[in-house]
């Protein structure tokens, strides 16, 4: 049953995966400029935002060891199953918790990932105290979310699907501001499709 289980699995992520370049956008691509442009990455790493885990494949495929969270525990057995289909389910410890009250101490972190997850978000500000409680002091943030190119691609998917894709209104530039607010270094980088910060704190 469990074999049978992992290939329509697998299946399914082959497809998605085809899906989204048909229409433009590589999901492979994106998340290794994603990961590039992070490095160094060591330490305590947490993924906020499992989904249904195409970066957390990504990063346990770039032989990471971290954490990844989502509210939906649904969603992280899709991921699961690609772990499993890859022999990589060792590497990644899954947490189901609401990304505003993260079950971990103070200055856990490392490095934060949170990939395309921002648009989701109903209180942008809620999330950013979060992450940047549980970061470490020479930590970072790294932030990565659809640009309005993006966006467009998926919203046209999802119509193909007969879906809405939802959007709360969080954005990469509210996410940006906060950030300052409190004492971050910003660097910016941009993709075809995806915008990206990674936000270190600065020296005191």
């Amino acid at each position: 049953m469990i074999e049978n289980e992992l290939m329509e699995n697998h299946q399914r992520y082959l497809d998605r995966i085809e899906l989204y370049r048909k229409f433009g956008y590589d999901i492979d691509l994106e998340r290794s400029f994603v990961i590039g442009k992070s490095m160094p990455v060591s330490g305590n790493i947490l993924e906020a935002g499992t989904g249904k885990g195409y970066f957390t494949l990504a990063l346990a495929r770039a032989g990471y060891k971290f954490f990844s969270l989502d509210i939906s525990a649904v969603e992280q057995k899709f991921a699961l199953l690609n772990l499993m289909y890859y022999g990589l389910q060792p590497q990644v410890t899954f947490l189901v918790a609401d990304v505003e009250s993260i079950p971990c101490n103070d200055g856990f972190f490392d490095v934060i990932f949170a990939v395309n997850m921002i648009h989701h978000l109903s209180s942008v500000r809620k999330v950013c105290d979060e992450f940047i409680r549980i970061l470490s002091p020479a930590g970072k943030i790294v932030l990565s979310d659809f640009n309005e190119k993006g966006l467009a691609i998926l919203d046209r998917i999802h119509e193909r699907e007969g879906r809405r894709h939802d959007v709360s209104g969080g954005t990469m530039a509210e996410m940006k501001t906060i950030l300052i607010e409190r004492g971050f270094s910003i660097k910016e980088y941009r993709s075809t499709l995806q915008d990206l910060i990674i936000a270190c704190p600065l020296i005191q």
